[in-house]
């Protein structure tokens, strides 16, 4: 049987230069690489990269509506040259994003009524 998978101290922190940078996302450090390599098939998938074409797109049928399945989802992710799967995984991360922005201007109404919860 393997051992357990080995882990260096800077795995999951990203790495000093990427504060420099201003990255953001996810980050892996080098020290990630082997763990990746250990397990065919499981390799972290890269970030998608939206072009600001696919996203002003992808927003304007988001404003349309929130949930896009089937043959809409199809047709969507091929007019922009993406697959199903990111075309719904945008959304989710957009319904999520959404209501979050929701939440918060609901409890900044609430404050200006004086009737917010201080934390």
């Amino acid at each position: 049987a393997p051992g357990p998978p080995l882990r260096a101290p800077a795995c999951g922190l990203p790495p000093a230069w990427a504060a420099r940078l201003g990255a953001t996302g996810f980050l892996i450090s080098e020290c990630c690489f082997p763990l990746l390599k250990a397990k065919p098939g499981k390799a972290k998938r890269a970030r998608t990269t939206f072009s600001s074409e696919q996203l002003a797109r992808l927003e304007q049928e988001f404003s349309r509506q929130q949930y896009l399945v089937g043959q809409e989802r199809c047709l969507l992710a091929s007019s922009l040259q993406l697959t199903e799967e990111q075309v719904k995984v945008w959304f989710q991360n957009r319904r999520i994003k959404w209501r979050k922005q929701s939440l918060e201007q609901q409890q900044a109404k609430l404050a200006r009524m004086g009737l917010g919860t201080p934390e």
